[in-house]
């Protein structure tokens, strides 16, 4: 019996000694740290379905793809910003058409909603 508490005694030092000394573990365990805080202080958030649903809808729409070409005048090379299949010549323009189709993505959701529910209680009663 001794021999199995010293055994489980090492394994677990062994296993905080990995912890403490390799900084991939310490992201890791970081990570998993901050998930649980988000999720204690989500139990008392009102607003936090909302914020869950709006990264996942960010998750769905592509991102801002910048990229370099030649200006139409003046020939020069200059960086546009590509959105969708569209290009648009400001970052803050195509970030804006980005949040607006987050934004739609997100509304679509609570559209489908209800339904998505309606289609649950229909078929826990049969």
């Amino acid at each position: 019996m001794s021999k199995d508490l010293i055994g489980v005694t090492a394994f677990l030092l062994g296993v905080i000694a990995l912890i403490r000394f390799y900084p991939w573990l310490q992201r890791i365990e970081a990570r998993i740290r901050a998930r649980h805080e988000a999720d204690s202080r989500d139990r008392s958030d009102q607003v936090a379905h909302f914020r869950h649903t709006l990264a996942r809808a960010e998750e769905q729409v592509e991102a801002v793809t910048p990229f370099s070409t030649s200006d139409e005048r003046t020939g020069m090379p200059v960086t546009r910003f590509l959105f969708e299949g569209e290009t648009f010549a400001d970052e803050r323009e195509a970030n804006r058409a980005r949040e607006e189709r987050v934004r739609a993505v997100a509304r679509g959701f609570y559209m489908d909603l209800p339904a998505a529910l309606a289609a649950r209680k229909e078929e826990r009663l049969h």
